[in-house]
């Protein structure tokens, strides 16, 4: 079984499906519980069903807010994100003229990485 909380959201899932109900009956006893129906969206990440076995876990929308915010929206993609062999350093590029705006983009990478494994060694660099 999985319980997943965040502020007011509570996300119940589990293979036993008697123990499932006998935790939300409990739950709502002591807590006002609504049930908003299959689970679709939570935090940033998509939840899709394939064939009632699988699930897929996406941020198509999170990225693509990213990708809107940062203006680079019109970008084409690329195979390989990073060259392993790459070496960043302060010296030779300009100064980041908002550093906020770095960091809340690479905040943001880390949280695209929960999907989007593949892209961990990049994020990590510019961390």
């Amino acid at each position: 079984m999985y319980l997943l909380v965040y502020v007011d959201e509570i996300i119940i899932t589990g293979s036993n499906s008697a123990l499932l109900n006998t935790i939300i009956h409990k739950m709502n006893s002591a807590f006002s519980l609504k049930h908003l129906g299959d689970l679709d969206y939570f935090l940033g990440i998509e939840v899709k069903k394939i064939a009632q076995v699988f699930v897929l876990l996406t941020q198509t929308k999170y990225i693509r807010n990213l990708l809107n915010k940062t203006h680079m929206d019109e970008s084409s993609p690329i195979n390989s994100p990073m060259k392993s062999s790459c070496k960043l350093t302060k010296h030779g590029s300009p100064t980041i003229v908002v550093p906020f705006m770095y960091r809340s983009v690479v905040g943001a990478l880390q949280y695209v990485t929960i999907t989007r494994p593949e892209i961990a060694y990049s994020v990590n660099k510019v961390c």
